[in-house]
């Protein structure tokens, strides 16, 4: 590990006195002695919490939630890291104690908000780092630093402790060289917290439509307005997707409407109200935070209202996405400004970093930057998978199977693939979920099935291997159920359909929902719609 005070860059605020740092670990678990940074908007006990801005000296009277988890489990703070004041900001220039800039380049800038804690994970300091991620500030570091940042579920890591940025939206994240590295800090974050009127608990099952085993990932439908060099290298990442799970393409501009309301609609005055009191003047504040924190001045209560009907109304286009794929994956960022390129335009340059990133918290999604190879000049690049809110296990395993680290299988007990009224969101898919029954994962048949419509008690299709079928496959959804299911389920399937054996596009072969051969009628194929889903919406 290197020594903090020799890395070549402001990444730390305070280091903590070096007799703290070497006392004693009580845990023998996978944190115990493993040094790590803290944030500074984050609170550790007899330091103050800066937030970069020097004239906050008051020392903290007990750690934040979060650093007393960690603590527990036997892991090390050994100091408070930079960061754009207030976490207002993801270029990491707006600290009076320096800026950062990239681990791969001093001439690019390192990202922000959390951009001493990028730093001292990339360079070696520690293995892992606390940031905070309100719009992108622990995703936007990690990509521009080769790095994985989870930001998990709104409320499932406490932010008491934590200097509010937008109390509502506000995440503590975790950013780490792997993801391998990222599953014990996690493990040991996420607890609920009575006391934190935000938080949430981790469900006991996975909410409905969330699978257990992600594998259908959704990518823009057009082209993204990237930089030449953040262009080269999202084809190859997209290239990479293809290769790690299933594609399909869906339209995002619901979410990229989302993202723009963080900061030209009225929630921007949510940080007016929790911390514009400190931006007075007489105190050392970035004057491109006052400028924008101050400006929320402008909104009113009925503008507030008016942007909170908005996103409702881009939550329930944005959500219809995850009926038919397990994640969303984006590039984190459209490019990766130079220090220069944000001193020259510090509003704009920081405004075009969120595009992608600002709706995270404000859809209720999970999200993990993973890196993705490099751009054409040798600059990391990293993009995001995104999924709905408490899908954070099996996103981190799909994060883990895009960098290649080993993966732990689910459990299995018995697999049945559905292509029709069994899937989720149809009238039989309720059958599914009274009997015990979950989401396994989402897929296609394997090549040389056709669908047919058949007669029953409501519309429902029937699948046969007729061996012409489309090489690409049939929709289907893969669930996993007590193996007392079954013997339930029977006695509520109508003929002409049966359960039997159906290949799917991995290889593997399941039960599933068949038709008899006397339904291979040309008046009802539908094979063409590639699913029931597509058929019916398009009939």
């Amino acid at each position: 590990m290197k020594a903090a005070r020799e890395i070549g860059q402001p990444a730390f605020i305070t280091l903590l006195d070096e007799d703290r740092v070497r006392e004693p670990s009580t845990s023998d678990g996978p944190l115990a002695g493993v040094p790590f940074a803290v944030k500074d908007n984050i609170d550790v006990a007899g330091v103050p919490t800066t937030a970069a801005c020097p004239d906050l000296t008051t020392p903290a009277s007990e750690s934040a939630f979060a650093v007393r988890r960690l603590h527990e489990h036997g892991a090390v703070p050994i100091g408070k890291t930079n960061l754009d004041q207030f976490a207002t900001g993801l270029v990491g220039t707006r600290s009076p104690y320096g800026t950062c800039h990239s681990a791969a380049s001093v001439a690019h800038v390192s990202g922000g908000s959390s951009s001493g804690s990028a730093v001292a994970v990339a360079l070696g300091v520690v293995p892992f780092a606390l940031g905070t991620d309100t719009a992108g500030s622990g995703r936007v570091p990690a990509a521009f630093n080769g790095l994985v940042g989870v930001k998990p579920s709104r409320g499932l890591v406490s932010t008491r402790g934590v200097l509010p940025a937008c109390p509502s939206l506000d995440c503590v994240t975790t950013l780490t060289r792997t993801v391998t590295d990222a599953r014990p800090v996690l493990d040991a974050l996420i607890a609920h917290d009575a006391e934190d009127p935000y938080a949430r608990p981790m469900p006991a099952l996975l909410p409905a439509g969330v699978a257990r085993r992600m594998r259908v990932v959704a990518v823009p439908d057009g082209p993204l307005d990237l930089d030449p060099e953040h262009a080269q290298a999202w084809t190859a990442a997209l290239a990479h997707a293809a290769a790690v799970g299933q594609v399909v393409r869906v339209d995002v501009g619901p979410f990229l409407a989302a993202a723009r309301l963080l900061y030209e609609a009225a929630f921007v005055a949510e940080r007016l109200a929790v911390f514009g009191h400190l931006l007075e003047e007489g105190r050392q504040v970035d004057p491109t935070v006052r400028q924008i924190v101050l400006g929320a001045r402008r909104f009113s209560g009925a503008d507030a209202f008016s942007g909170l009907h908005e996103l409702a109304r881009l939550r329930s286009v944005a959500k219809r996405v995850f009926a038919g794929a397990d994640a969303v994956l984006l590039p984190v960022t459209p490019g990766h400004p130079t220090l220069a390129e944000v001193a020259a335009d510090p509003v704009g340059a920081n405004s075009r970093l969120g595009t992608f990133t600002n709706m995270a918290n404000l859809l209720d999604l999970c999200a993990v930057a993973v890196p993705a190879g490099q751009r054409p000049d040798g600059l990391p690049f990293g993009v995001q998978l995104l999924a709905p809110a408490f899908a954070d296990g099996p996103l981190l395993d799909f994060a883990a199977r895009w960098t290649g680290e080993p993966v732990e299988p689910p459990p299995v007990r018995t697999l049945l693939a559905v292509a029709g009224a069994h899937l989720t969101g149809q009238p039989a898919n309720a059958d599914l979920v009274r009997l015990g029954g979950v989401l396994h994962s989402r897929g296609r048949t394997g090549p040389g099935y056709r669908m047919y419509t058949v007669d029953g008690p409501f519309p429902r299709p029937g699948l046969l291997h007729t061996g012409d079928g489309p090489a690409a496959g049939i929709e289907v959804e893969v669930w996993d159920l007590p193996q007392a299911a079954l013997g339930a389920l029977l006695p509520t399937i109508a003929e002409p359909l049966h359960l039997g054996p159906l290949g799917l596009d991995d290889g593997s072969t399941v039960l599933g929902f068949v038709a008899d051969t006397g339904c291979a009628d040309s008046t009802r194929d539908i094979t063409a719609y590639g699913g029931w889903r597509a058929y019916l919406a398009g009939r």
